[in-house]
């Protein structure tokens, strides 16, 4: 009974870190969308759909990340949005074409460590 118990809370806790990092993409998004409205080069019609957009994307993640914090600690909210570096850097590659150096890439595996460690503690949450 007891491995069941722990099992579902472990289940509960995994979709609690899925949709706390579906908003934190929201937020990143929203970075896609100024960076797009400041490359909209005197289109006043594209410069106003991309910040219109920006716009309410963080509108909806400021409402989804203070349901976020009503279910993690601060601490551990906080530190799993440091996966903002993460997703903008995908985003960087996969929409923009940027390069990432060995350095991303060191700075993004230590994010990620230190996020998994916060997220695996057997007292968190």
């Amino acid at each position: 009974m007891k491995d069941t118990d722990d099992r579902v809370v472990r289940i509960h806790k995994i979709r609690d870190i899925a949709l706390l990092q579906g908003v934190i993409i929201i937020y990143t998004i929203s970075g896609v969308m100024s960076k797009e409205a400041a490359a909209s080069g005197g289109d006043l019609m594209r410069f106003l759909i991309f910040f219109g957009l920006e716009f309410v994307l963080l509108g909806v993640y400021a409402v989804l990340w203070q349901q976020m914090i009503k279910r993690f600690e601060l601490s551990v909210a906080y530190a799993n949005r440091s996966m903002a570096v993460v997703w903008s850097m995908v985003w960087a590659v996969v929409l923009f074409h940027d390069t990432i150096t060995m350095q991303n890439i060191a700075g993004v595996v230590l994010v990620v460590a230190g996020i998994w460690i916060i997220n695996t503690d057997t007292e968190g949450v």
